[in-house]
């Protein structure tokens, strides 16, 4: 699957000039960000393809992007965006405020299944009165500016405008979309690449057009064929196992890059079922874990022990609640009983992290079951509607105005509040998850690829500005 893919392309760097192929552990899941809760493809839609009204910058503030600005009413209660004119799709048609709104209504309507409509709540009108004004009103001031409109990338009202809500995930925009943004789709094959081409139109204010002519995401599962796909040449950019660091710094073609990340693994239980809808079972598992072990032994200090959902030094974070490893405490919180579970996890292989989680947990009394799935079943059992699963070790794309917290809560099966720190309360008291460590960004990237910079706001965030070494 990857020869076919990269022989696609060109296979060898020399070759392929300025197309740049960058790795994925799994297919993109959906182009549409209406729907997308796999972190890469929201880095292609926000970062590639589409334009978000506001983004952060290096400092983590908001700052205009397809919005060229704002202004609150006096209450806070309103706010009024003023789009750019100068940013077409990619059919050369403009793209307007009449899009946001549409895009905004989409996300708001529980029909559509946006994964962040519950920050969308306190939205009671959207409107544009013309093509460049967007207005947005709010039951109640919010303390900040919005998070969700740096996270959702607006799509192109009338590809989409004539499907029912209910039937978005199968519209044709989604197999062939038309984005805006500095590359546009040139072609998707399922469970083997997309390819993105620069787009020539992109305005100079926002970057101008990409100095690279390709960007191809191609899918690679297995870590052993990824790296030495990235080391024989075959791939530019490649996620690499901690293991895996220093054999790929001694290759003096390639460097090894570490960053900070808003990312943060755990084992999610349902406590909609037996046997996690008992918490002392819950608060068994977490104490019987050694998560120093696991930042140790499985990520070679790449990452660091979490006890709660947000990594400390993020704006909003609470101090994270003491979880001491205690197996003794957990042993008596089982009560003697072996208790049976399954743990699904994505992948394939030796399962290190989850057999090492499988042995602290049999110490103190659970008999574990590792089941290993590929992506799209993996959230089928998690996120579809049957929550088929009893726990999940899964890692957790954050952001930064923490809009994860409640779609992970709901995952659960617990009841979501809105307010973040209400939030990181319940995580700290019912135990809905077993936090285990907050995890750091490790690539491997050829040396000819320059100006790449990823830090918490993601891999992407820079690839409109990547270029090839002359």
């Amino acid at each position: 699957m990857l020869g076919a893919a990269l022989v696609a392309c060109g296979a060898r760097a020399e070759r392929r000039g300025a197309t740049v192929l960058y790795a994925s552990g799994a297919d993109l899941q959906t182009i549409n960000p209406l729907f997308t809760i796999h972190p890469l493809a929201k880095q292609v839609q926000k970062f590639l393809l589409l334009t978000t009204l506001a983004r952060y910058d290096s400092a983590l503030r908001p700052v205009p992007y397809l919005a060229s600005g704002w202004d609150w009413s006096l209450d806070r209660r309103t706010l009024t965006l003023r789009l750019r004119r100068d940013v077409p799709w990619h059919d050369g048609t403009p793209t307007t405020a009449h899009d946001a709104a549409w895009t905004l209504e989409a996300a708001r309507d529980p029909a559509t299944g946006y994964p962040r409509q519950s920050e969308l709540a306190a939205v009671t009108d959207v409107r544009a009165p013309d093509d460049t004004t967007l207005v947005v009103r709010f039951a109640r001031p919010p303390a900040a500016f919005p998070d969700v409109l740096t996270d959702l990338a607006i799509v192109p009202a009338r590809y989409l405008d004539t499907v029912p809500r209910a039937a978005l995930r199968r519209a044709a925009w989604n197999e062939r979309p038309v984005g805006n943004g500095p590359f546009r789709f040139v072609a998707h094959e399922p469970n083997r690449r997309w390819v993105f081409e620069a787009n020539p139109a992109f305005p100079a204010a926002l970057g101008g057009p990409p100095a690279l002519a390709r960007f191809v995401v191609v899918v690679v599962d297995e870590p052993t064929t990824k790296l030495a796909a990235l080391t024989g040449g075959e791939l530019d950019v490649a996620g690499i196992n901690p293991a895996h660091a220093e054999f790929v710094r001694r290759d003096p073609r390639l460097a090894v890059l570490d960053y900070p990340l808003l990312f943060t693994y755990g084992i999610v239980f349902n406590t909609r079922r037996s046997p996690f809808d008992d918490r002392r079972l819950r608060v068994a598992a977490a104490l019987a874990i050694d998560r120093r072990e696991v930042v140790d032994g499985y990520l070679f200090g790449f990452g660091t022990p979490a006890t709660g959902p947000v990594p400390p030094g993020v704006p909003g974070a609470l101090p994270p609640p003491d979880v001491p490893l205690a197996p003794d405490s957990a042993r008596r919180l089982v009560g003697g009983a072996p208790v049976r579970f399954e743990l699904l996890t994505v992948g394939s292989g030796e399962a290190a992290l989850e057999q090492l989680l499988q042995a602290r947990l049999a110490a103190v009394g659970f008999r574990v079951a590792i089941r290993q799935l590929e992506l799209s079943a993996f959230l089928d059992r998690v996120y579809g509607p049957r929550h088929d699963f009893d726990a999940a070790v899964m890692g957790i794309p954050g952001d930064i105005g923490l809009g994860y917290l409640a779609p992970l809560l709901a995952v659960t099966g617990m009841p979501a509040a809105t307010d973040p720190v209400a939030l990181q309360r319940t995580f700290d008291d019912s135990v809905p998850v077993a936090f285990l460590y907050h995890g750091r960004g490790l690539q491997g990237i050829t040396r000819r690829l320059r100006n790449v910079a990823m830090d918490v706001r993601g891999e992407l965030v820079t690839a409109a500005q990547w270029r090839i070494a002359e």
